[in-house]
């Protein structure tokens, strides 16, 4: 006989779990531990975390194997096309059309140059064009959801594309994730990779999610939701946000390290 699924947990209890570890973090603060400005990569309420995370020493790899393999990228190889999520298919994708524009600094607020910033997103329904993607919310056949730039000299990269979608997930019972946009940085290396969340302001499933809660640090939290900028809007056309994201140091965009 096959085991009974376990009950999923409801709201309430991931909600007491993150209240509790957001207390022990703010008396901790408040105690002098240094500041907890990256999430937390065991977070209990995220509950896929505890398979996730390293317990044990990382290994470091030989610099040769690692260089060899690292991604090569010209300008000629990111073309006009890769960055207009809305121009990839024969006809327009469904959603509100946005534009995402910022800069990429490093930790004294210089620009960093000829960066690959790459995107990937759900669309305007919450659904991924991605077959582990099932649930049932409808795809959209002219929009994959995926896109790259290069910085320019100001460090600064622009997407078009459309509002996501919020959309379930498993960790709990009648668990959604916040409207977000995933953002991938690599260096000159694949081992330089990093990888963080862009998300919109005033969602009202922020206090509901744990992913966007492992930060602990309410200012770092903050850092990782765009502002809407108005002056960028495109009438009858796109509604425009700007998120800059920093590299190091104190200011420094929460980031998930590559693998």
């Amino acid at each position: 006989m096959s085991a009974t699924p376990p009950t999923p947990e409801p709201q309430a209890v991931i909600d007491a779990e993150m209240a509790r570890i957001r207390t022990e973090a703010e008396k901790a603060a408040a105690d002098g531990a240094p500041e907890e400005l990256q999430p937390r990569r065991d977070y209990p309420p995220y509950r896929s975390s505890a398979l996730r995370h390293p317990e044990r020493p990382l290994v470091a790899a030989p610099e040769a194997f690692t260089e060899l393999r690292g991604p090569v990228f010209g300008v000629t190889d990111v073309t006009e096309l890769d960055s207009d999520l809305t121009r990839q298919h024969l006809g327009e994708p469904l959603g509100e059309r946005l534009v995402v524009t910022g800069r990429v600094l490093d930790r004294d607020g210089r620009p960093v140059r000829g960066q690959l910033v790459e995107i990937w997103q759900a669309n305007a329904s919450g659904r991924y064009a991605h077959k582990r993607d099932q649930h049932p919310a409808p795809l959209d056949p002219n929009f994959t959801g995926t896109g790259r730039c290069l910085t320019d000299d100001e460090g600064r990269y622009t997407f078009t594309s459309i509002k996501p979608g919020a959309y379930p997930w498993r960790n709990h019972l009648n668990a959604w994730r916040p409207a977000h946009i995933h953002f991938s940085l690599f260096g000159t290396a694949f081992t330089q990779r990093l990888i963080t969340q862009m998300y919109f302001p005033n969602d009202p499933l922020f206090p509901y999610d744990p992913i966007f809660n492992s930060i602990t640090d309410e200012r770092a939290r903050q850092r990782l939701i765009a502002t809407y900028d108005h002056d960028l809007s495109s009438p009858e056309w796109s509604l425009g946000y700007r998120w800059d994201i920093v590299l190091d140091g104190p200011s420094a965009t929460w980031m998930e390290e590559g693998r």
